[in-house]
């Protein structure tokens, strides 16, 4: 089947749910109102429907590939790349002075949605620049930003994030990636990096790559680590591209999915390097970068779980097999078994919620830096902090559990590659992985951002939750609004028991342990509070007779969904909070049957 951009369903959550009215008022966004969103969003589904979703499954089996030490694009992926700049997409959040269009962060995460679920191997390439794009405005130079943003913000380079070596996976720490001074304000870089998406391609002319390395004389660890800007060509005085620089790809990698999206290996031999930011503090400029490819992975994780779900209902309506249960029909569509239907409600409802949650985070991005005052600009930047890390992991995570539902959908079907659905799955399972596992998401969750502020943003988003469920009540009555209850309380204990283990230097294995099902646990009721608000506003367009009734019955209904198959098991969630590292100590590697 052919993408569909679900436009509708997210304006709904931009405007409904994650509050993008908010921003209006901050008057930092003069050019931005409700008809500018509805244009970005139904032309960025356009070009994904009608330019990205044909090259998705020819650039799966045709892939990039590499050769004489070079990266050759999958078929047809420059060409919509260029019509991708063309159309002014990598700058709708950048800021006018770098020539972007100064659109609210949480839109531009909206509209890039619909480009990875048309083509997430494309989407990687765009995302990046992005991030590279906040870095540089976070932390460089006058001259880097002249030199630089204005074509990174066009499209007309792209930029790349090199932080993996050999022997350095995520511990950063351990890179032995060393840049010299050449003398002239300059430095040679030499080293080499793994998994470096889009490191080389022959879309753009030129690509600028962010590299973490050591000085000659940086301490070991993470604190002597540096960040530094090597252009793939030189770039001279005018801004013309001179001499191909010292670094090149030796190969690519072959991956399980996004087989279109070029993996690099990429070796430094002496490359001509500039210095970004401060010496030795790369790593905190790197997070720039990192966070905003970390929400963007999370937007990633919805957007193929939508292709995905889009994929498995369109076939759930059209194979036919036995009788339905409430027609009577034989020979009904597969939709019509109860099991496949409650699946697919299932999945819609985790994408909304995970939508929700990512745009949420936008918004919160967003008015970090726009509120209108100090105090406001400190609780949303709190906000944001503590959805980063649920957004990218138990987005990615839905990413992942719905495109292998959209397999099973298909049955057999599903197992062969012919019929698609395959490779969402193929594709999705990377996003879990890279920009920090989600086992980092978590802990970054417990280690820092619980307890950065004394754990006021994790109180305060439960307290709003509390708000909404007072509000619910007269909407529903009994189980949806009895489980919601249920899931804040294990949420808020869950969060008082962390903090209080926090408190205690010899519980550094129980904070740990308890990460994962803690993020888990807030993901889920964060969700939950997304779709319930959804559902709120739903009804009062109801009784406005504003918009569509079936459609709007549809958001009441899918949060009565969630609250049954998902809300339901936060008691399970807090159990796993709470088991404590000593059990874990005692699963030795005999315990877990090592040889």
């Amino acid at each position: 089947m052919t993408y569909r951009a679900p436009v509708r369903d997210i304006a709904f959550s931009l405007t409904a749910v994650a509050g993008i009215d908010a921003l209006v008022a901050t008057g930092a966004f003069p050019d931005y109102d409700a008809d500018v969103m509805g244009a970005v969003l139904e032309a960025a589904g356009s070009f994904s429907e009608e330019v990205l979703a044909p090259l998705n499954r020819p650039g799966d089996l045709a892939g990039a590939t590499y050769a004489n030490g070079a990266v050759t694009a999958a078929p047809g992926f420059a060409d919509a790349y260029r019509q991708f700049a063309e159309g002014g997409w990598t700058g709708l959040a950048a800021p006018a002075h770098s020539g972007g269009q100064g659109l609210p962060k949480a839109l531009e995460l909206a509209a890039y949605e619909t480009v990875h679920s048309a083509n997430m191997a494309f989407g990687l390439c765009p995302m990046l620049s992005l991030a590279a794009i906040e870095a540089l405005e976070a932390h460089g130079t006058e001259h880097q930003k002249a030199a630089y943003l204005p074509r990174l913000v066009s499209g007309e380079w792209t930029g790349a994030m090199c932080l993996t070596e050999p022997q350095a996976g995520s511990d950063l720490g351990a890179l032995t990636a060393i840049a010299v001074p050449n003398g002239d304000g300059t430095y040679s870089l030499t080293g080499q990096k793994i998994y470096i998406t889009w490191g080389d391609h022959d879309a753009t002319d030129n690509i600028v790559h962010m590299v973490l390395a050591r000085l000659p004389d940086a301490p070991p660890g993470p604190k002597g680590i540096s960040l530094f800007l090597a252009n793939k060509y030189e770039v001279k005085a005018d801004g013309s591209l001179g001499d191909r620089n010292s670094f090149r790809p030796v190969g690519i990698e072959h991956k399980l999915g996004i087989h279109a999206s070029p993996t690099c290996v990429m070796a430094y031999e002496g490359a001509r390097a500039e210095l970004v930011g401060r010496p030795n503090e790369g790593l905190s400029h790197m997070f720039v970068m990192m966070n905003a490819a970390r929400l963007a992975v999370g937007v990633e994780g919805v957007g193929i779980a939508e292709r995905a779900y889009q994929h498995a209902l369109a076939y759930a309506l059209e194979r036919r097999q036995g009788r339905s249960v409430w027609t009577g029909e034989a020979g009904a569509p597969i939709f019509d078994h109860p099991d496949v239907r409650r699946t697919l409600s299932v999945m819609k409802a985790k994408i909304e919620a995970a939508r929700a949650i990512c745009l949420s985070c936008g918004v919160a991005a967003d008015l970090a830096k726009h509120a209108g005052t100090e105090e406001e600009r400190r609780l949303w930047k709190g906000r944001e902090d503590l959805l980063t890390p649920i957004a990218k992991a138990w987005s990615t995570d839905i990413g992942v559990e719905v495109a292998s539902q959209g397999v099973q959908i298909h049955g057999g079907m599903g197992f062969v590659e012919e019929t698609g659905a395959a490779q969402f799955y193929r594709d999705a399972r990377i996003a879990p992985i890279y920009e920090g596992t989600n086992g980092i998401q978590a802990m970054d969750l417990v280690g820092r951002k619980l307890s950065q502020d004394g754990g006021a943003s994790a109180r305060a988003i439960i307290a709003e939750m509390a708000a909404t469920l007072k509000e619910l009540t007269a909407l529903y009555s009994g189980k949806p609004v009895e489980r919601f209850s249920a899931a804040i309380e294990a949420a808020q204990d869950a969060t008082l028991w962390l903090l209080d283990r926090k408190a205690d230097a010899d519980a550094a294995a129980d904070v740990l342990a308890a990460a994962d099902p803690y993020l888990r646990l807030m993901g889920d009721v964060i969700g939950g509070w997304m779709l319930a608000k959804g559902a709120l506003a739903a009804k009062a367009k109801l009784a406005a007779g504003d918009g569509d009734p079936a459609w709007l019955e549809g958001k009441i209904a899918l949060y009565e969904v969630y609250a049954a198959n998902v809300l339901g098991h936060a008691s399970s969630r807090l159990a796993a909070v709470g088991q404590g590292g000593a059990l874990l100590q005692r699963m030795t590697k005999e315990a877990l049957g090592a040889a």
